[in-house]
């Protein structure tokens, strides 16, 4: 069954131990989280203190998406920090092999972001590397934004791609997944949804966590 991922981009931080034992109480084992540098996205949001923090407070998994540059830099920051998964967008790192390298010799899984409208044939050389492979729906940079459509039938075509290349890698989808499109992304091939406004911005973040995974387990769209 493909898994949630709430997004603590839209969580209130005030609350935030809070909001996160909410949602592990539903049955999340997940947990997003969007590092935004101000330069590779127009956004800037936390760093390793924070991932730090929550390690302390939480035994989730941690997935760590670097919306940065020079992510090269910040790896063992972050993995000493405490993320168990950490992506980088294949549009911000010139070495993205190293990168991958990087991330995994630090026993970290590693994935490969692409925004919406970045092809999937840039995968050819890095997807047998790649733990998981997070496919953007919205563009990068900020919260509350609407899913593009298209990107479902992305999700499909890496699905297809992966199936024929024999490759492990799990697909994970980010940006504007909603109640209304949950359960057809995870039909098209998504093994993990982010979902952020959706969870934190309901007002009840464990009941709407708990219908989205409901949405999840049910007959898929």
């Amino acid at each position: 069954m493909a898994r949630l991922a709430p997004s603590i981009l839209s969580a209130d931080f005030s609350r935030l131990a809070e909001q996160m034992q909410a949602v592990e109480q539903a049955g999340v084992t997940i947990l997003h989280v969007d590092v935004m540098d101000g330069h590779f996205v127009p956004n800037l949001t936390l760093g390793p203190p924070v991932i730090r923090s929550l390690r302390k407070a939480t035994r989730l998994t941690l997935d760590t998406h670097l919306m940065i540059e020079n992510a090269d830099r910040f790896i063992d920051e972050f993995a000493d920090a405490g993320a168990d998964m950490i992506s980088v967008h294949v549009e911000a790192c010139p070495h993205l092999h190293r990168t991958v390298t990087a991330i995994k010799s630090k026993g970290l899984k590693a994935g490969v972001v692409l925004n919406p409208a970045t092809p999937l044939a840039v995968l050819d050389d890095i997807l047998p590397e790649a733990d998981y492979v997070l496919l953007m729906s919205v563009n990068p940079g900020w919260g509350g934004q609407r899913f593009i459509p298209y990107v479902k039938n992305k999700v499909r075509a890496l699905r297809g791609l992966l199936s024929a290349r024999s490759c492990r890698a799990l697909i994970e989808v980010d940006g504007g997944v909603t109640e209304e499109n949950i359960a057809g992304l995870a039909s098209a091939g998504a093994d993990i949804l982010v979902a952020g406004n959706a969870v934190f911005g309901a007002g009840d973040p464990r009941l709407a966590a708990t219908r989205l995974i409901g949405l999840l387990a049910g007959p898929r769209a």
